[in-house]
């Protein structure tokens, strides 16, 4: 096998081993918005103005979120989605 085979091998045994993974890992999760720390998002915002993990700028955004266990969101001081849509939105109408 020479090398370009073995990369790709690597590669693909990579991306099997994630896509198998990430619906049990997902399964136990849920994304709790408002408990984010500036720079440590999970992932997009509610507003839009960003599409990836790292990006927020405040601590404690109500439009950020960040995974959780399922069902310890609340406790942590977070909100659900819709919890944080409802939020939002008055945010954004006052």
């Amino acid at each position: 096998m020479n090398q370009k085979q073995r990369i790709a091998t690597t590669a693909l045994a990579l991306t099997l081993a994630t896509l198998a993974t990430a619906p049990a890992h997902a399964g136990g999760k849920e994304k709790c918005y408002g408990i984010a720390l500036a720079g440590q998002n999970d992932c997009a915002n509610l507003a839009g103005t960003h599409s990836c993990a790292g990006q927020s700028k405040v601590d404690h955004d109500p439009g950020e979120w960040k995974l959780v266990a399922k069902g310890t969101c609340n406790e942590l001081g977070g909100l659900l989605k819709a919890e944080a849509k409802k939020r939002y939105a008055e945010q954004q109408s006052s």
